[in-house]
C-alpha cells in the first residue's frame, strides 16, 4: 500500500518552494523504487516552517520541516516514509504546541484535507451542517445562527443572524448571499486559507445562507490577486454540483442555489459592502448612500446577504454542532472562535484560530516568538491599514470587540501586524493618510481631501514648521474624517494616525509620554 506523503499547495507554501520539493520527493521515491501517494494539503498554518512535509505512519502524521529539495536524499536515507529520526523532523504534527494550543473551529480540516477532494471533505465532517438545515425551516436556521453569536469577521463585527433575519423578511421574487473575499487589510491571508485550503467550507455555508434566507444565488467576489483560491473555488463548485450539493433540488430538496466565482476590481474600497455591490452590478466601485440597507436592498435592488468569508465559513460547524457548542467558546459578546493572524516583525508568522479572550502578548510571545530582530516589540497594528497602533501598555487587553472598543481600537479581520523599536510612527501615521487618499473612491470630501491635507500636514510636523499648529490641525483633521465620511475607508483612517500620536507622541516631537492635543 503506498504512503501518504502531504505536501501543502497553500500560496505560501508555494512561494516557498513547495512544488519542487514535491517534485524532489515524487523523483527520489520513483529512483528508489518506493510507492508512494502524493496529497497536496493545506498549509497548518506554521508559515515559518513552510514547506512543511507530512508522513502518514501507524501513529498518525508526522512533520518534517522546512523541506527544500536539497534535504529529499537525506530524508530517504532516514526512513522518513516511516517516520524516521532527522533533523527536520518535528514529530507528531498534532503534538505540534502551535497547533495544540489552538481551538480550531473554522480551520478543522485545514492542512489535514486535499482542498479538492469532495470525498475528503465528507469524510472530515463535511455537508454535516447542511444536511440539518435541510431538515428545518429557514427562520429557525436564521435562529439557529443568530443563538450562536457568530458576529461578520470582515471588521464591523455586526451578528450575522441579524441581517440574515432581515433578509428572511423581506418580500421578493429573488435574493442574494454575497460572498466579500475581497481580502485587502495588510497582515490578513485567513480567507485566502480558507478559499485555497478547504474551499468546500465556505460553498457549504453560503448555500446554508440560501436555504435560510430564501436566495437562489450566490456571487463570492474574490480579490483578483488570489489566482489560486480561484482555481480551488471553480474546481470545488465544480464538483459540488455534480455531486448534488449545489443547483436545483440539492440533496434531493426542494431548494436551489447556484453559485459564481467573480473576479474583484483591484480597488481597496471594494471591500466596504456597498462599493463590492456597485462592482458586482459592472459599476465602478463606489460607496452608496445607507439607507436602505443592503439586507432590504442590495444586489441589483434585492434583498441580499453580504458576509465575510470566515463567517459564512463558520455557519456549517454552527448547524452541525450546535448554537450552544459555538457560543461555549469565547467571552462577553465575542462568541466563538477568531482566526488571528500574525505577521511583520515576528520570528513565527501563521494562522492561529483562538477563542475570543487570549491576549495580543500570549499571542506575539506564545506563538509569534517575539520579534525576528531579537529588538523589543514597540508597536503592533491590529485590524489592518486602518487599525489603531497599541502600545506595550497595552498588550494584555483581552482579544474581545468591546474590550478593543475600550481602548479605542478595532480587532477587525484579526490581522496583527508587529514593530520593533526601530519604527517611525510618524512615517506610519503619513502611511495612513497615503493610503487613503491613493484608495478613496473620491465620493466623499472629508477622504478625499481629507486624506490628502492630512500627508501634508505630517510632512510639516516631522519638518518642524509650525509645529503646534500643525498638531492641532491634524486632530481637527481626524475629527473631521471620523464624523464626516461616507464609509470606514475616511473613517477609520483616524485610528492609525491619532494612536500613533496619542502613544508615540516622541516621534512626532512631543516630550515622551505626552499626548498631543
Amino acid at each position: 500500500m503506498a504512503i501518504k506523503v502531504y505536501v501543502p499547495c497553500d500560496s505560501t507554501a508555494l512561494s516557498l518552494g513547495a512544488n519542487k520539493t514535491a517534485e524532489a520527493i515524487v523523483a527520489e521515491a520513483k529512483k528508489r523504487g518506493l510507492e508512494i501517494e502524493l496529497v497536496r494539503n493545506g498549509s497548518r498554518g506554521l508559515f515559518w516552517l513552510e514547506p512543511m512535509v507530512e508522513v502518514a505512519t501507524n501513529e498518525g502524521r508526522v512533520a518534517y520541516a522546512p523541506v527544500f529539495p536539497k534535504d529529499v536524499p537525506s530524508l530517504f536515507e532516514a526512513n522518513f516514509l516511516t517516520g524516521g529520526a532527522h533533523a527536520l523532523n518535528l514529530g507528531l504534527t498534532e503534538e505540534l504546541a502551535w497547533l495544540k494550543k489552538q481551538q480550531r473551529l473554522t480551520f478543522a480540516r485545514v492542512g489535514i484535507t486535499n482542498p479538492i477532494s469532495l470525498d475528503d471533505y465528507l469524510a472530515h465532517d463535511g455537508y454535516k451542517g447542511l444536511k440539518n438545515a435541510l431538515q428545518m425551516t429557514g427562520a429557525e436556521v436564521v435562529k439557529t445562527v443568530t443563538d450562536s453569536g457568530l458576529r461578520g469577521r470582515g471588521g464591523a463585527a455586526f451578528p450575522t443572524g441579524i441581517k440574515w433575519n432581515t433578509v428572511l423578511g423581506c418580500q421578493a421574487d429573488q435574493k442574494y448571499i454575497v460572498c466579500n473575499a475581497d481580502e485587502g487589510d495588510s497582515g490578513t491571508y485567513s480567507d485566502r486559507m480558507v478559499m485555497e485550503d478547504d474551499p468546500y467550507v465556505l460553498i457549504e455555508g453560503m448555500t446554508i445562507a440560501g436555504i435560510a434566507v430564501g436566495a437562489t444565488q450566490g456571487y463570492i467576489y474574490l480579490r483578483s490577486e488570489y489566482p489560486h483560491a480561484l482555481k480551488a473555488l471553480n474546481e470545488a463548485i465544480s464538483r459540488a454540483e455534480k455531486a448534488g450539493y449545489l443547483g436545483a433540488n440539492i440533496c434531493g430538496s426542494q431548494h436551489t442555489f447556484n453559485l459564481e466565482v467573480r473576479r474583484a476590481a483591484g480597488a481597496y474600497v471594494c471591500g466596504e459592502e456597498t462599493s463590492l455591490l456597485e462592482s458586482l452590478e459592472g459599476k465602478r466601485g463606489l460607496v452608496r448612500f445607507k439607507p436602505p440597507l443592503p439586507a432590504i436592498e442590495g444586489l441589483f435592488g434585492k434583498p441580499t446577504v453580504v458576509n465575510n468569508v470566515i463567517s459564512l465559513a463558520t455557519v456549517p460547524i454552527i448547524l452541525d454542532k450546535g448554537a450552544q457548542y459555538y457560543a461555549d467558546y469565547g467571552m462577553g459578546r465575542s462568541r466563538g472562535t477568531l482566526p488571528i493572524q500574525l505577521a511583520g516583525n515576528l520570528k513565527q508568522t501563521g494562522l492561529v484560530e483562538l477563542a475570543f479572550g487570549s491576549t495580543l502578548r500570549e499571542l506575539l510571545y506564545d506563538f509569534g516568538g517575539g520579534s525576528a530582530s531579537g529588538r523589543p516589540i514597540r508597536a503592533v497594528q491590529v485590524g489592518g491599514p486602518l487599525g489603531a497602533y497599541l502600545p506595550e501598555s497595552q498588550f494584555d487587553t483581552p482579544l474581545d470587540y468591546e474590550e478593543f472598543t475600550k481602548i479605542w481600537a478595532v480587532l477587525g479581520h484579526g490581522g496583527i501586524v508587529a514593530f520593533d523599536d526601530t519604527v517611525d510612527m510618524a512615517k506610519m501615521a503619513r502611511y495612513a493618510f497615503e493610503f487613503c487618499a491613493i484608495e478613496s473612491c473620491g465620493k466623499c470630501t472629508p477622504c478625499r481631501i481629507g486624506s490628502t491635507r492630512g500627508v501634508e500636514v505630517i510632512d510639516k510636523i516631522t519638518s518642524g514648521k509650525d509645529h503646534a499648529k500643525n498638531i492641532t490641525l491634524v486632530r481637527d483633521l481626524s475629527d473631521t474624517m471620523l464624523n464626516g465620511s461616507l464609509c470606514a475607508l475616511g473613517g477609520m483612517t483616524p485610528y492609525p494616525v491619532l494612536s500613533a500620536l496619542n502613544h508615540f507622541g516622541e516621534d512626532f516631537g512631543l516630550p515622551a509620554n505626552i499626548k498631543a492635543g
